[in-house]
């Protein structure tokens, strides 16, 4: 789960790495540490690589190599570095060290050199169980620095998650040896599961340590807390202030009621007394209010007063005011009126004082809410404190439970789903993809190689590269020939369609070939073309201006074909004029039906020019592998430079393309067997 973790408990989720897969990518860089490298290192035999030293190859050993080395070395320069081992037989050998230092020795003996001492030792236990093992032969190994050990570790190895939302991680390390791969794959899984055992542990001991300190202090703290409540409880005789607080409260809501009913009996008091002794000359005209004043005495006391008043009455209707039986009434009304009126006056005395008394004491009880804000102020800020340091306390306490189980659990969440084995086949390399990709690079090399060929050479080519740069047509187009029968016959089909076409004719009857080197096939055609029209009947006068071709060469062409007439050029025409030029070349078509000039070459020319204008038709040679592809511009600019008449040009080797090696044996061939100059070129 990726929010809650692989136990999905509060009590262990701060100790799981695998809670997101930011933590994923952070435990995949925490293999690849220089410190879990070197740990798994640590339990493994690495540092010492031994190799069978063969004629095509060298093939690490591992396990295998019927020896083992133990090197103590002192110099940091002789680490990394080949030592030869050379077993001469079941007992001697002899080592190299890397400063080609030999030494002679046996097996169990230390090598004894400046850098350190080396010490070989049979593997009984390998060559026990392979007894066809060969031991003498050829080897090597390396004493390889730590540093450098690490970097090879972690060049090869390859760690990555099976899915981004899969906390699983798959390990890879490629080696050449299947079983050093294995071991290294299987020690790195258990060292880091170990590791993080060991991590957690130190971190959970850490915690509960610092906690028992936490809670040391805390717990001083607390106590000196509890301390200072006591005290300031003690000092200002506090047990609870809510609970006394309401009580007082309550004590000074009764006085006060009592006090008010007391001040209303003693003011209906004052009103009975002022209205008794207003009206105490008649008591039967008086009506009393006896809510104020009403105890069973004074009402029989008014019954009383009432009846004599009465009777006093009734006498008075008998006798008169000073009849003794009137006076004695009299006298009683009036005793009874005093004891009365005396009455109330001690009873205004009783509930004065109780109204005193009772104010005093409603003060009293009111001055306990006196200095109260500042004890509750006071007591707060004692309870918060206290209360803040029992909460860090009682914190406290659940952490280091929870680090104490957590320090007890020596359990890891990571476990190994699929242990490493070694390979029985070999991943790298592989010969279909090793094919496949040289077959692709060779195809785009080979490409490229003739792009840049072509680019680098920059010829003709083919016809295209004339058509792109000029507007010159082409009148022929000669392949490479192999036998001579097959040139016969495409210059005889030639030489009918330049008659066809009008480069040839009647009115056309000086034919020029020129070129702008020797041994680009001017030579050629002039020669080929000339038999050509030799054999149509025609008289044809082959007119060498370029001195290319020697008297065995002429003999042979003039024995096959009567009708032809090889001519080389007057030596004296270098120096003719125009006007000369052509009257030479009127008295040869007089005497001729077809005059060919083999023309000599423009690069160094002397009377080319003016021969090419004089012509009825220029035919202009380019080679498709000899002939630069800027030749053809110069050539449209020469024509329109020197208003050079009916320029037709001619592609020898059209379509030819040979390979670089038929290339250099050609130009071998012709340094070392030089053909002559009008054969087939």
């Amino acid at each position: 789960d990726t929010h809650e973790g692989v136990p999905s408990s509060n009590l262990f989720k701060d100790f799981d790495v695998f809670v997101s897969p930011n933590k994923i990518a952070a435990e995949i860089e925490v293999l690849k540490s220089n410190n879990l490298i070197n740990k798994t290192i640590d339990s493994l035999d690495f540092d010492i690589e031994t190799f069978r030293v063969g004629r095509l190859r060298t093939v690490e050993l591992y396990h295998d190599a019927p020896f083992v080395v133990q090197a103590d070395l002192h110099d940091a320069r002789a680490y990394d570095k080949s030592f030869g081992l050379q077993i001469v037989s079941e007992t001697a050998l002899e080592l190299t060290t890397p400063s080609q230092q030999v030494f002679k020795g046996h097996f169990g003996k230390p090598f004894i050199f400046p850098q350190g001492e080396v010490t070989v030792q049979r593997n009984e236990a390998f060559l026990s169980e392979n007894a066809d093992a060969a031991l003498l032969d050829n080897y090597s190994f390396e004493c390889l620095s730590r540093e450098r050990l690490i970097a090879k570790v972690l060049l090869q190895l390859d760690i990555v998650p099976i899915d981004k939302d899969v906390a699983v991680l798959r390990i890879g390390f490629k080696s050449p040896v299947p079983q050093k791969a294995a071991d290294l794959v299987n020690m790195l899984a258990k060292v880091y599961v170990e590791d993080y055992i060991e991590e957690k542990y130190r971190a959970a001991q850490t915690t509960v340590r610092f906690l028992d300190q936490q809670i040391d202090t805390i717990a001083d703290r607390l106590a000196d807390s509890e301390d200072a409540i006591e005290d300031y409880r003690d000092a200002c005789n506090i047990i609870n202030i809510p609970q006394e607080t309401e009580t007082n409260l309550r004590k000074v809501s009764q006085l006060k009621v009592q006090q008010t009913n007391i001040g209303m009996s003693l003011d209906g008091l004052n009103e009975f007394h002022d209205y008794i002794t207003a009206g105490k000359e008649d008591m039967l005209d008086l009506a009393p209010n006896f809510e104020g004043y009403s105890d069973l005495l004074s009402t029989e006391m008014v019954k009383n007063i009432k009846r004599l008043q009465a009777e006093k009455r009734d006498l008075l209707l008998t006798y008169t005011p000073q009849e003794e039986r009137v006076q004695v009434v009299d006298r009683k009304i009036q005793d009874l009126n005093n004891y009365l009126l005396e009455g109330i006056k001690n009873s205004q005395k009783m509930l004065a004082a109780k109204y005193e008394r009772l104010h005093e004491d409603i003060q009293i009880a009111e001055s306990a809410f006196i200095g109260l804000p500042t004890k509750e102020k006071e007591m707060t800020i004692k309870n918060r404190e206290f209360s803040l340091v029992q909460q860090s306390y009682n914190f406290l306490n659940g952490k280091k439970m929870e680090a104490e189980i957590a320090q007890a659990a020596k359990v890891a969440f990571h476990r190994v789903l699929t242990p490493a084995k070694p390979g029985k086949a070999p991943i790298s390399p592989n010969r279909i993809i090793i094919i496949i990709v040289s077959a692709i690079m060779c195809m785009f090399g080979s490409i490229l190689a003739i792009g840049i060929v072509h680019l680098a050479k920059g010829k003709v080519n083919g016809p295209e590269t004339i058509e792109k740069a000029s507007a010159v047509p082409i009148a022929v187009q000669t392949p490479r020939f192999k036998l001579l029968q097959d040139a016969r016959r495409h210059f005889l089909r030639e030489a009918i369609q330049l008659e066809l076409k009008g480069i040839v004719g009647i009115d056309r009857r000086l034919l020029v070939l020129s070129s702008q080197a020797a041994g680009e096939g001017r030579t050629l055609h002039a020669v080929q073309l000339a038999i050509a029209f030799a054999r149509q009947g025609r008289r044809v006068l082959l007119l060498d201006a370029a001195d290319s071709w020697d008297a065995s060469a002429v003999a042979s062409i003039t024995t096959a074909e009567p009708t032809l007439t090889v001519a080389q050029m007057p030596t004296s025409a270098d120096r003719y004029h125009k006007g000369a030029l052509a009257r030479l070349m009127d008295q040869y078509l007089a005497a001729y039906d077809l005059v060919i000039v083999n023309n000599e070459p423009i690069a160094g020319e002397t009377i080319g020019l003016l021969l090419m204008s004089l012509a009825h038709a220029n035919l202009f040679v380019l080679d498709a592998r000899k002939t630069p592809a800027k030749q053809v511009v110069k050539t449209d600019l020469l024509r329109q430079e020197f208003s050079l008449p009916a320029v037709w040009f001619v592609l020898n080797r059209a379509g030819f393309s040979p390979s670089l090696l038929i290339s250099g044996w050609q130009v071998i061939r012709r340094l070392v067997f030089r053909n002559p100059a009008i054969g087939l070129q």
